[in-house]
């Protein structure tokens, strides 16, 4: 179990970085997506630095179970808010969001598996 949650939260990890690089550096695709769904412009740094800190505390979480934990159950709320919000505005592309929604549910459950 924990061979792969290593895996799958490293895959997370990265996806996470990712997106929390493209929301700092204020990307047109990432930027246009959230305003989209009504997300001010005043809270991209804050949401950029939620999902930094997951990435983080998901590799943090290989050594500390419970910082890994608490990680992936942030991350869990953090994209399961990002598709309640997408679907609110009846903006059905939410492929992505989906995606990291169910890896970051299954870092959680193979992470309190392997604990």
């Amino acid at each position: 179990m924990f061979i792969g949650y290593v895996v799958v939260a490293a895959l997370l990890a990265l996806a996470s970085a990712g997106s929390a690089f493209l929301t700092f550096t204020r990307n047109p695709q990432v930027v246009g997506s959230m305003a989209k769904v009504g997300v001010p412009d005043s809270w991209l740094p804050r949401l950029a630095t939620a999902k930094a800190a997951g990435a983080l505390g998901l590799l943090a979480g290989l050594v500390v179970a419970p910082l890994g934990i608490a990680a992936t159950v942030g991350l869990v709320l953090y994209f399961a808010g990002a598709v309640i919000a997408h679907l609110r505005v009846k903006d059905y592309a939410v492929a992505p969001v989906v995606v990291l929604t169910l890896l970051a549910v299954a870092a959680l459950v193979l992470r309190m598996a392997s604990a």
